[in-house]
């Protein structure tokens, strides 16, 4: 799914983690995007990214809940652009289902414009230090 620009991406990212939507999350990126997830796990590919933000979603991100924080677009070139989005994440569970507290991550990503939209090429989401 095409976004109509770069700045809806962090908003459409975190209806699609509320929905638990794995699918949903994998298709704003294009085919042959990378994803390092939170996990710290490298996802090559909207396939691969789905499957592994399913087993991320079904696992210790299954009650986490995203709050948007600070949200800057940055132009690279013609038709690329930069997306940082700051979130604090709650609800994470550990493997024996106690909570793991909130911790505070970025959402980095780069989007390419396509003739159907905004697409994302690469995106890191990694915890603050």
């Amino acid at each position: 799914m095409s976004l109509a620009d770069p700045a809806d991406f962090p908003r459409a990212f975190a209806n699609g983690w509320a929905a638990r939507d794995a699918k949903a999350l994998a298709a704003f990126f294009a085919e042959d995007a990378d994803f390092l997830t939170l996990t710290g796990h490298w996802a090559e590919g909207r396939k691969a990214i789905a499957a592994t933000l399913a087993g991320e979603l079904a696992g210790a991100f299954s009650r986490a809940k995203l709050v948007t924080g600070r949200t800057k677009t940055r132009p690279l070139a013609e038709g690329v652009a930069q997306v940082m989005q700051r979130y604090v994440l709650s609800g994470i569970v550990h493997p024996d289902g106690s909570d793991a507290g909130r911790v505070g991550a970025i959402l980095s990503a780069v989007l390419v414009e396509r003739p159907g939209g905004w697409t994302v090429a690469a995106a890191q989401f990694t915890a603050e230090g």
